[in-house]
């Protein structure tokens, strides 16, 4: 017992604990040990003080006062119902692309316009063989597409799932 005077005992009523590095609360302002320093351990009663995180509104951004006692997804919510200025905009259709092939009725995200007719289709009638392009430039690509059909006609792969034109041309080649 050289030094008498040398830390501090815990403030927690059932530790009482002699520490010679003690923390002090940064709410209540009174010593504790290392097991009881923070706010929930000690339960401290100006803990409340502490906290002060302010709810922001998803759909419009602007933070929420909430009063205590007061659950916060509860205000929160009762401002998306009555003030939210968010709510208030019409959303804006994530899917508004249309595909134009007839009979299709998918809709796409992003536009994806024909090189050849510049029309939007889906990514499954995405390229001019796959929608029946009705541009001049198609000649070319159908005499091509032709002698790809009739080069897999004598593979035996055109009415598989994976025969499409591409793949049945990148095959041709690899064969030669």
């Amino acid at each position: 017992m050289e030094f008498p005077d040398l830390g501090k005992h815990c403030s927690e009523k059932t530790c009482k604990q002699l520490d010679f590095l003690p923390l002090k609360c940064d709410a209540c302002k009174q010593d504790f040990c290392k097991d009881h320093f923070t706010c929930a351990t000690h339960t401290c009663p100006f803990a409340f003080k502490k906290d002060v995180r302010v709810p922001v509104c998803p759909l419009c951004n602007v933070p929420v006062p909430v009063k205590k006692g007061e659950l916060a997804d509860v205000v929160v919510s009762e401002h998306m119902d009555r003030d939210c200025v968010g709510c208030a905009a019409p959303r804006e259709k994530v899917f508004a692309h249309r595909c134009s092939r007839a009979g299709c009725r998918r809709k796409e995200m992003l536009q994806l316009l024909c090189v050849q007719c510049q029309r939007n289709f889906c990514i499954q009638h995405r390229h001019p063989l796959d929608h029946s392009c009705s541009s001049s430039g198609s000649s070319a690509s159908r005499a091509g597409c032709s002698a790809t059909t009739a080069e897999s006609k004598a593979l035996g792969t055109v009415n598989t799932p994976s025969s499409g034109w591409l793949t049945q041309l990148l095959r041709w080649k690899v064969k030669r």
